[in-house]
């Protein structure tokens, strides 16, 4: 009896020192590509998707009314694969891009603003601020790129020494967020290019992500490392208890307050952390594509709804909601 209480108190003891802990459900499916899907956006409540398939072109849907919103089509003349996405903190604006050009799409009225063409390298992630006119691309020749459409200003971003694969902008288009395979990451202001933090890593730069009141950031290497950085000290706030070993990750988005970060990988984990400890959450396992062998599926996109839920977009074309009951 004495060594049961003992180990009831230790496991007492080590969910109070761990935290809460979400062990959610999937609550509602949407099987939008069953092709599957080149690229995948959601808006930042996770109402909205955004994405590309060889079939269908670039489509919006409203998740919430289950319904599709618009018919794109090609992004370019040539039917060029759309690789990557991103919608506005704002939810009007939205971008796409092949390797070589970019496009601009107005949502709410369900139209394109433009196509531009890269030259000087491909394309490997884009970001764009709430006005729809600042956007940033990270290329593979080193180079972050910031452009101004509505006045032709751009800015290119020089630190980087290798390829740059991942940015994120503050949806007022000031600053800055972009990680390479020089192991590096930095923040820095679009206006004046000047950096304002380094984030240094061990290994290459996977994924991240800014909070939407410029408060934190996450960067994520190909490591064991996805550390949370408070930005007005520029100090590491935590590390995130990871279990896997070289765990990648290929999305990533805070909670309005920041003290939730649910990140995507390309196998299929979807998972929920808190940002002051670093400790897990909650784990789900997104749906496989139809007839994959083995199965997968890439996790595009990630969001935090209202109501404190996951969802999720990935590479199957399918869309998740997920509880997060807490325990």
């Amino acid at each position: 009896m004495q060594t049961k209480r003992c180990i009831t108190i230790f496991i007492v003891a080590l969910l109070t020192l761990s935290g809460c802990f979400f062990s959610g459900a999937e609550q509602q499916r949407w099987s939008l590509a069953d092709e599957g899907a080149t690229s995948f956006s959601l808006s930042r409540d996770g109402r909205f998707a955004l994405y590309h398939s060889a079939i269908q072109g670039i489509v919006l849907w409203d998740l919430q009314q289950n319904k599709k919103l618009a018919d794109f089509g090609s992004q370019d003349p040539y039917h060029n694969t759309v690789l990557s996405s991103a919608i506005a903190d704002n939810g009007r604006f939205a971008i796409t891009a092949t390797a070589q050009n970019f496009a601009v799409w107005d949502l709410a009225w369900g139209q394109s603003e433009g196509l531009w063409s890269v030259s000087d390298g491909t394309i490997r992630d884009v970001a764009i601020a709430n006005n729809g006119q600042h956007v940033l691309l990270a290329l593979s020749n080193g180079k972050a790129l910031y452009v101004d459409l509505g006045s032709g200003r751009r800015l290119e971003f020089l630190a980087h020494r290798e390829k740059v694969n991942a940015v994120a902008l503050s949806p007022n288009g000031r600053f800055a967020l972009s990680g390479g395979n020089d192991y590096n990451a930095y923040l820095w202001d679009t206006l004046s290019g000047q950096i304002v933090y380094r984030f240094p890593h061990t290994h290459r730069i996977s994924q991240v992500a800014l909070q939407r009141d410029g408060k934190l950031a996450m960067t994520a290497d190909g490591g064991n490392d996805i550390a949370i950085w408070d930005l007005h000290t520029g100090e590491k706030q935590s590390d995130l208890a990871v279990r896997l070993r070289q765990q990648n990750l290929s999305s990533a988005r805070f909670s309005d307050d920041g003290s939730r970060l649910v990140t995507g990988t390309p196998a299929r984990r979807v998972e929920l952390w808190d940002t002051r400890s670093g400790q897990n959450l909650g784990r789900w396992e997104a749906a496989a594509q139809q007839d994959t062998r083995p199965p997968a599926a890439v996790v595009y996109d990630v969001a935090i709804t209202p109501e404190g839920n996951v969802t999720s977009g990935t590479s199957a074309g399918i869309a998740q909601l997920w509880t997060t009951e807490e325990k």
